[in-house]
């Protein structure tokens, strides 16, 4: 190619693919990144007298190469960014990694840090989508009933969020519109078509009005600070939601009560405010849940325990035996095993947040003995809710599941331990999912050689997630 710069045509602004092939091809010959024009579609990516000539896509396919595959997935999330930049970013990036595969675990690397802040903001807008899109009832032309939502994402995630939208509305006819695209499910095929207009959507529903009788009701001024409604969503997208037309009378009624409400939670938690005082209202409330039928056999609900503002949280699989009789988590065998290692990794349990997927003691009753039992898939997803609301409240920038049943509640879905171990994972709200083993299956090692290595392995993991707290905490 000489000296000439070579010119990458992509698809689309989220073709992840054709960008994969084209960094694979150009890292093959050595193409060094400022002598790539990154360009998608007929839209010139830079001013030239004449256009350099274009990377060919009908070459042998370039020779494959290792890289790590965190960076794999970080690049695929990168892609969706609305930054120009991120195509040729990405390709320096895989040429340094090519040259230093351990550079993918230096956090202190500017460079990886901002494609790990840009990753970190498409899956924020991500996680926004699935959370403030409403859909409308309206009729097809044929007067079939559709659902129609409109949504202005800040990057390119409308094709990458489809898979969730057909899975929980896999029964209805819907399209999701946005400025520059759009999606037609018909229940059995995805449909794409150009971009639209605000005024394309339907403005409102029958049911909106129920909508909003309901979130009237349940509206609680004690939670404005940490309500998602409240705090994580921009005023952009409150014309998606009928409800938010309804916060700013909420809150200008239920200043009086607010302001009762927060010298309470100040005076018996001086130091955290509303977050404590929404996660004892919280854990008290769970001390009535019957959501599935492990309430019954069990002493009491054993809540997570921590301060609400830890950074550090900490999941594991259900209370024991003591903690049932203690209606505290962690404060058994597993328990000491546990504070021992914290110890050990520089970890004060008091700076975090200790919680489990299920908060009552699952057992079978051996005369006059009760021995634990795994919950099962329904058990686990019945206590997610639980979960997911003291994840809310604290806001933790690293979640570590300990052990099997902890990461099949933290990511929905089961997982392999050894598989994911060691690496943060990317949460639907933008912080940080780490799994390691749970301290009883430190308990169950019979030989103690081999016990004191997966501890003194457990140690640093432990370590390595601390470290990663403070690094983005810094």
């Amino acid at each position: 190619m000489g000296g000439m710069a070579s010119l990458v045509r992509l698809e689309s602004e989220d073709d992840w693919d054709g960008w994969r092939q084209a960094a694979r091809r150009l890292a093959s010959d050595g193409i060094a990144p400022e002598a790539v024009i990154w360009q998608v579609g007929d839209t010139a990516g830079d001013l030239f007298a004449s256009e350099p000539p274009a990377l060919r896509n009908d070459h042998p396919a370039a020779p494959k190469f290792n890289v790590p595959r965190r960076f794999m997935a970080l690049a695929e999330t990168v892609i969706l960014h609305r930054n120009p930049e991120r195509f040729a970013l990405l390709y320096g990036m895989l040429l340094r990694l090519r040259a230093q595969p351990r550079l993918i675990e230096d956090q202190a690397d500017a460079q990886l840090l901002q494609l790990e802040t840009m990753a970190k903001n498409v899956r924020r807008d991500i996680h926004k989508m699935r959370a403030f899109l409403r859909f409308r009832e309206t009729e097809d032309a044929d007067g079939a009933a559709r659902f129609v939502a409109w949504f202005e994402p800040e990057h390119h995630i409308l094709r990458a969020n489809a898979g969730f939208f057909i899975r929980r509305f896999a029964s209805m006819r819907w399209s999701i519109l946005t400025p520059e695209g759009s999606l037609h499910w018909e229940g059995e095929a995805l449909l794409e078509g150009p971009g639209a207009a605000r005024g394309d959507a339907p403005d409102g529903d029958p049911v909106e009005q129920l909508w909003k009788q309901y979130y009237g009701s349940i509206f609680n001024p004690a939670r404005l600070k940490t309500d998602m409604m409240v705090k994580e969503m921009p005023k952009k997208y409150w014309k998606n939601m009928p409800e938010a037309a309804l916060i700013p009378e909420l809150i200008a009624g239920a200043q009086q009560r607010e302001g009762q409400m927060i010298e309470t939670a100040r005076v018996a938690h001086p130091k955290q405010g509303n977050a404590a005082q929404a996660l004892e209202a919280l854990r008290e409330e769970a001390q009535h849940c019957r959501r599935c039928p492990l309430w019954q056999p069990a002493t009491q609900t054993v809540f997570g325990a921590g301060p609400a503002d830890a950074k550090l949280l900490f999941i594991g699989e259900q209370p024991g035996d003591q903690e049932d009789l203690a209606g505290q988590p962690f404060v058994g065998p597993a328990g000491r095993v546990f504070d021992r290692a914290l110890q050990a990794a520089g970890i004060e349990r008091g700076k975090t947040y200790v919680s489990n997927a299920v908060k009552h003691f699952k057992f079978e009753p051996r005369g006059k003995r009760r021995i634990h039992s795994k919950p099962n898939a329904a058990e686990i997803d019945a206590c997610r809710w639980w979960l997911a609301q003291e994840r809310e409240i604290v806001k933790p920038l690293v979640t570590v599941a300990l052990g099997a049943t902890a990461a099949q509640s933290l990511f929905g879905k089961t997982v392999t331990i050894s598989k994911l171990r060691g690496a943060a994972m990317a949460l639907d709200d933008g912080s940080e999912g780490w799994v390691t083993v749970h301290p009883s299956y430190l308990l169950r090692i019979p030989e103690e050689d081999r016990r004191q290595e997966e501890y003194a392995r457990f140690v640093e993991d432990l370590r390595r997630v601390w470290a990663r707290v403070v690094a983005l905490q810094g």
